[in-house]
């Protein structure tokens, strides 16, 4: 089916077609709707104008494209084993991102951010990582512009990851383990909570510390923020396209992972352009680990994406910017909010969250991967357990669409403590 479509030539923006517009996000000082310089010490124009944006189709630049063309487009496969493993009557199809560089879908954000930061004349890029997925991804894509890269990893990740970790080091960027002593964010939480795991939220503050404090660097996010969504819906836009190429008129339920919900995002907002505009009935679950669970726990508030609360206030479905999740092995997962754009649809009840726990995402993708071949990243066995399970209790000829969001092939000491019974 990739073969009959073409990659994008725009990135799809939902905020343009919502019929009540996105909360704005706000200064963290004045609590007034950030603008365009507020975001200009941290971003690169072009993904500070993607970010306030509510035109619905922005071009992707050909440059952009020309280096999406060397792993897009993504394959949607038809999951038959799996469908006969399950015993349902569903068909069950999978839009499968591990074909990418570096193993998973933030390829498709990194690319885009690192190119306008070059545009910029940007020579040193900051980020944060959980499982190393976005990490590896923006380093990939600063080798690719010429930019360099320092990450900073989840501590919990860091220590139990590291072949992803070296892969950002094959790519040319630094990686800290985080909480580290190089940020005054840093500092303060190792001192609070000498034994802390760390979190996404407290990566953030230190990628985003250093990058303040250098005027030749700037920040480059994985998840969460508008244009990182904008970006990932080139998934959604050929799933849709694949599944008509394959003769399906729409998807009826479409379940992806949710961390930060950049993925989801991506596949889901094109399907749920057909909702909005009345061509479908498609609905779409988000599927978040029980142990960090934003969505359907968490508030729906104005928060800080960082713990220290140097991000702009985001509008979104939060744990709290302090919370620290367990140290499961989706590391990719553990974040304390969810993205605005997302965390709206959900108010509007176009998505609705599951939590699954850390057991049941593994048993589920050790079934695909016997069944299919494929080895899923622990984040998207989150979808696909959530699928799973609703597959069983299908009765007629449903279409599921699943985002794979990437691959396990870096994690199998995390299948290998499943398979002995040594998960929590």
């Amino acid at each position: 089916m990739s073969e009959l479509v073409s990659i994008p030539t725009h990135w799809y923006n939902i905020a343009g077609d919502l019929p009540d517009a996105p909360p704005p996000h706000l200064h963290p000082g004045t609590r007034e709707p950030v603008t365009a310089a507020d975001l200009e010490p941290l971003f690169a124009a072009g993904l500070i104008e993607q970010e306030l944006s509510t035109e619905t189709d922005i071009a992707i630049p050909e440059p952009v494209r020309e280096a999406y063309a060397t792993y897009r487009t993504t394959p949607l496969l038809r999951a038959r084993s799996f469908e006969r493993a399950l015993g349902t009557p569903a068909r069950i199809y999978v839009k499968y991102e591990g074909v990418s560089p570096v193993g998973s879908h933030k390829t498709n954000s990194a690319l885009a951010q690192a190119y306008y930061n070059s545009l910029d004349g940007v020579k040193k890029l900051t980020t944060e990582t959980g499982a190393g997925q976005w990490g590896s991804a923006l380093s990939f894509a600063c080798a690719k512009f010429g930019i360099d890269l320092e990450v900073w990893q989840v501590r919990a990740s860091y220590e139990s990851k590291p072949y992803r970790r070296h892969l950002i080091e094959v790519y040319g960027g630094t990686v800290h383990s985080s909480p580290s002593e190089l940020t005054a964010s840093g500092r303060k939480v190792r001192a609070e909570q000498p034994d802390t795991p760390g979190s996404l939220g407290i990566a953030v503050s230190e990628a985003v510390e250093v990058a303040a404090g250098d005027p030749a660097a700037r920040y480059a996010l994985g998840s969460v923020l508008n244009h990182v969504v904008l970006h990932q819906t080139v998934i959604g836009l050929e799933a849709v396209a694949q599944l008509r190429a394959a003769g399906e008129e729409q998807a009826d339920v479409v379940f992806g992972c949710a961390g930060g919900g950049s993925n989801l995002a991506g596949l889901s907002f094109p399907f749920l352009r057909d909702v909005l505009h009345g061509r479908a009935t498609t609905r779409v679950v988000a599927a978040e680990p029980a142990a960090c669970p934003s969505i359907t726990q968490g508030e729906y508030r104005y928060d800080h994406g960082d713990i220290v609360g140097l991000t702009p206030l985001l509008k979104m479905h939060t744990l709290g910017q302090d919370f620290i999740p367990d140290p499961i092995h989706a590391g990719g997962l553990r974040y304390h909010g969810m993205a605005p754009l997302l965390s709206h649809t959900v108010e509007l009840g176009y998505v609705q969250g599951t939590a699954v726990a850390q057991t049941d995402a593994f048993a589920a993708a050790v079934e695909f991967a016997r069944s299919e071949g494929i080895v899923p990243a622990p984040e998207s066995a989150h979808a696909l357990a959530a699928a799973a399970e609703y597959a069983r209790t299908v009765t007629g000829p449903e279409v599921i669409v699943i985002g794979l969001s990437g691959h396990g092939q870096l994690d199998l000491p995390a299948y290998a403590a499943y398979l002995h019974g040594e998960l929590g």
